[in-house]
């Protein structure tokens, strides 16, 4: 593919469509922080345990299996409000119902009605994760992929801005409304959470007027093929797989097999007695029927999504999950130890929040823009690959730092070159991610490669606690740099395979022969 102009590429930054994703991003953020980070501030305030604000947590389950009900938003066009199109109708419901939220939450005070104030509280979050989806299909119908990064960084943009508004905005609305931790008032958080409400109106009104992306011809037949019925029966049988699967091993493994192995019990006593063996077995019982012809014919929404992709890659899909799964592993992995390193440093909470909110914010946008930029300007391999390598690479400023001490002037340039680096490397995924999605299926493969790409990172940060116990934040910070290596060579592999299948380009390929003048 040819290069474009430095004007083409600033180009991608003039349509509309920035000015719309920069808002819907906004919309997105918002709800996020304000079901997580900021309830949580709020309930400890209010003076719910400890335990009981970690339940809460599990609210953030939403955002991780948003796959699940992904192929409705697909596949089914909403009663009433489907007049105004696919992606916008879904759009408007869940943006309605984070309003409504929003405000209903204001009004449920935690020392009074804690289980209606959480109950609201989900029913945002699942119309927060659902407004994601319909958000990031729309971003890939608007726009072909070598525009993906530009409008990325522009709804990162809103994100980030509405995160920070709904975090230490919101904390600083609350006490300015009367409530501080030595003097809980529930009427200054239901300003705060009624104002916030009121600031999701803008995108709704967006939403409303934008325009909607086409439908093809063939998204709209394979829309067809499945009622809402056998749509709302595959989101079943997913729910029973993902919970019946780990509960039958979790109570396999409490069964007293050693018991009849080793000691005095009959199989007789395990199948009538051991309530886990029993348990066992009903999970077993669940999960076959699931996995049964019926089961398979109900989870066909679900599963064409995902044939699809295998099929259009086929063994090159492998080394593609391989490189999602991988990507973010640098700096996933870092970021969890990240704060509480920078407290074991002697850095105070103070200079943490200044340099991170304001340092931190800045680059991030910066290096979004520049990402969505330079992918107009040279692709999206070579800046993945530059995305990645600026991840890895900046995770050594974290090994100098841990060998300085409380150093501010150290802490700010590492935390802005992280940040930096991080919103560079987001974009390019984003952009990278976009292009492997099927247009056809734009809400499920998003949503389930998104998905993919948390999922390792997420569970080797469990274990960041355990690697810096063991060799210390020096050790620890070299090692999560080197994680970055692996999707170094995946990215090199890739974009080797990409080249030789598009053949050389005009600059590689050989002049032609001059031909004499006498002929």
């Amino acid at each position: 593919m040819p290069r474009k102009t430095w004007r083409a590429a600033l180009a991608a930054y003039a349509s509309p469509s920035t000015l719309v994703l920069l808002l819907l991003g906004f919309a997105a953020g918002l709800p996020y922080m304000l079901v997580f980070s900021t309830l949580s501030v709020w309930l400890r305030e209010a003076g719910v345990a400890r335990e009981t604000i970690g339940y809460a947590s599990l609210i953030g389950l939403a955002y991780a299996f948003k796959w699940v009900w992904s192929p409705l938003l697909d596949q089914w066009r909403l009663p009433l409000l489907g007049k105004l199109g696919r992606r916008r109708s879904w759009l408007v419901l869940s943006q309605t119902l984070v309003i409504l939220g929003l405000i209903g939450m204001g009004f449920c005070d935690p020392q009074k009605h804690l289980s209606w104030l959480i109950a609201i509280a989900v029913v945002v979050a699942f119309a927060s994760a659902t407004q994601d989806i319909a958000v990031d299909a729309y971003r890939l119908e608007i726009a072909d992929d070598s525009r993906q990064a530009a409008l990325a960084a522009s709804y990162m943009s809103g994100y980030r801005v509405a995160a920070l508004l709904a975090t230490a905005g919101a904390l600083f609305f609350a006490e300015g409304f009367g409530s501080t931790g030595f003097n809980y008032k529930h009427a200054a958080w239901t300003g705060t959470y009624v104002l916030f409400g009121a600031l999701m109106v803008p995108a709704l009104l967006t939403t409303i007027f934008m325009r909607e992306p086409p439908v093809p011809l063939r998204t709209q037949l394979q829309a067809g093929r499945y009622t809402f019925m056998h749509q709302l029966m595959s989101v079943f049988v997913l729910i029973v797989l993902l919970v019946s699967v780990p509960a039958m091993f979790t109570q396999l493994y409490n069964t007293d097999f050693a018991g009849v192995l080793f000691g005095d019990m009959s199989p007789l006593d395990l199948l009538l007695e051991d309530r886990a063996f029993l348990r066992a077995i009903l999970y077993t019982l669940l999960t076959g029927l699931c996995l049964s012809a019926m089961g398979r014919r109900g989870l066909a929404p679900v599963l064409t999504p995902i044939n699809d992709f295998i099929l259009r890659y086929r063994w090159q899909a492998l080394l593609l999950l391989g490189l999602i799964a991988t990507y973010r592993m640098s700096d996933t992995v870092m970021g969890v130890m990240a704060n509480v390193f920078y407290i074991d440093q002697g850095f105070t909470k103070d200079q943490i929040a200044s340099v991170s909110k304001i340092f931190g914010l800045i680059m991030t946008l910066l290096g979004a823009g520049m990402g969505g930029l330079l992918i107009v300007r040279f692709g999206i391999l070579p800046i993945l690959f530059i995305g990645g390598v600026s991840s890895a690479a900046t995770n050594l400023l974290f090994v100098m730092l841990a060998d300085m001490g409380p150093n501010l002037q150290m802490l700010v340039v590492t935390i802005s070159l992280d940040n930096f680096s991080s919103g560079l490397a987001t974009s390019a995924f984003v952009a990278y991610l976009s292009s492997l999605t099927n247009l056809k299926f734009s809400a499920t493969q998003y949503a389930l490669l998104s998905s993919i790409m948390l999922l390792l990172p997420r569970l080797m940060g469990g274990y960041s606690g355990v690697l810096v116990e063991k060799f210390g934040y020096h050790s620890f910070f070299l090692i999560t740099a080197l994680l970055g290596v692996p999707t170094l060579v995946l990215i090199a592999v890739h974009w080797f395979q990409e080249r030789r299948r598009e053949g050389p380009t005009p600059a590689d390929e050989p002049a032609p022969t001059p031909i004499p003048e006498e002929l």
